[in-house]
């Protein structure tokens, strides 16, 4: 008999398994491909670095070799400047940097790293069917072309966006007016700033779809567009075909990427967002992308995974020394990370908004609300009253924009004339 069964050993599963392992439970964690294996969600937000303190990770991160990121650009697709924040300007900045990285990389350092820790650990071992009972659960689990099974006191569900229980329950709840596509590939040769600007993430929002480039090492960049699921299908396009003619129709990214080199092969994500009605029960949890996913654009996803993971761990450490806690503690548990998910809604709904834009691309500092949306960006989701009032006043601004706009408006429109090599300087978000 297990203390906790974890499937799943991504971010999430593999943070959960970790902190309890640490904690002296018996874990056991089913993960059902052979890391490394190749992800998307290369960005990660500086939110993290005090789960990775605490789980004795830095000196493997670094070991490792990802790149500092320290901060973003934000730019318009109609203009070859943007606005660029600094992780270190955020409302009570703790930290100046989080990591790009290569997810087969990261996730396979966070699952040895769990291995490491205590926990034991399976790859390449799919679980078939999990049943409940009033003491436990009981996991079937194939592995070798036999299968047998595993009793433990809890279960924690970390199987991503095709989770278990989701499929078991019937939980899994979409967002329809997100149902996005993303077709990204890998590059060598694109060109970036010097300095700290090389390290940050790039966004170019055009009128219906938006592009990113993340660094991910010396050489390479992880390049895509993301768009409403029917345009893609419209064009008859090929993945291939579509994203580089998208690439060629944006003259910012197109200088960029004057001297870059296919290395991957094109690859295409399609439904984004969506939610689990619940995120627990009596004898399990939802963590991770298992629990919801809210779009790829702020680069939550791994976040949100490290943020639930950890939640998940405590919870589940006080349950198990004070079961009869469950219930209250599991529902705290659900309330914090449905919270979170509900703040990056609200910011990824506005900001598939043109209105969005047009106030972010001409930021006024005043009010601290530069150093407030700066902290949402690098994951603050906590229940901080500074922030939230302050974070009131921008959506109130950019519901004033849509009646009476207060910046200039902006077409989103590529401008097809040549310009020169792209060199944005920092807007005033930073100032």
């Amino acid at each position: 008999m297990y203390d906790v069964a974890i499937i799943g050993g991504g971010p999430a599963g593999s943070t959960t398994a970790a902190l309890l392992a640490r904690a002296g439970r018996r874990v056991i964690v089913f993960e059902r491909e052979k890391f490394p294996r190749f992800h998307i969600g290369e960005s990660l937000l500086p939110f993290s670095m005090k789960a990775f303190t605490r789980l004795g990770l830095h000196e493997k991160l670094l070991r490792a070799g990802f790149i500092k990121k320290y901060g973003g650009e934000i730019m318009g697709a109609c203009s070859d400047t943007g606005t660029k924040f600094y992780f270190k300007d955020g409302y009570r900045s703790q930290t100046d940097h989080s990591y790009q990285v290569t997810r087969g990389d990261f996730d396979k350092v966070l699952l040895d790293h769990a291995r490491e820790s205590g926990a034991e650990v399976h790859e390449q071992t799919p679980v078939g069917s999990v049943e409940f009972s009033k003491d436990g659960v009981e996991l079937a689990v194939r592995s070798n072309g036999s299968s047998h099974s595993i009793r433990a006191r809890y279960l924690v569900d970390a199987s991503g966006r095709t989770s278990v229980l989701g499929r078991q329950f019937k939980i899994k709840k979409t967002y329809d007016h997100l149902q996005k596509l993303s077709i990204f590939a890998h590059y060598d040769g694109v060109w970036r700033a010097e300095g700290i600007d090389g390290t940050l993430t790039v966004l170019v929002r055009a009128v219906d779809r938006w592009f990113w480039l993340i660094p991910l090492t010396a050489g390479r960049t992880s390049v895509g567009v993301v768009l409403d699921s029917e345009t893609f299908r419209k064009s008859k396009l090929s993945a291939e075909d579509f994203l580089e003619q998208a690439l060629a129709e944006q003259p910012t990214i197109a200088k960029r990427m004057t001297n870059a080199r296919l290395v991957s092969r094109v690859y295409v994500e399609a439904d984004f967002s969506y939610r689990s009605a619940r995120l627990h029960g009596d004898r399990w949890l939802l963590t991770g992308d298992a629990a919801g996913f809210i779009d790829p654009i702020f680069s939550s996803g791994v976040f949100l995974a490290i943020f639930s993971g950890e939640k998940c761990a405590d919870a589940l450490n006080a349950v198990l020394d004070h079961p009869r806690k469950a219930k209250r503690l599991f529902a705290k548990y659900e309330r914090s990370v449905n919270r979170a998910m509900d703040i990056y809604l609200r910011f990824v709904d506005a900001w598939y908004t043109k209105e969005f834009i047009e106030i972010f691309l001409a930021p006024r500092n005043v009010l601290g609300l530069a150093a407030a949306v700066n902290a949402v960006l690098g994951g603050n989701v906590g229940n901080s009253f500074p922030i939230r009032w302050r974070m009131w006043v921008f959506y109130f601004l950019v519901w004033l924009q849509r009646h009476h706009p207060i910046a200039p408006r902006l077409t989103l429109v590529p401008n097809k004339q040549e310009e020169t090599p792209a060199s944005p300087q920092a807007a005033g978000v930073v100032s």
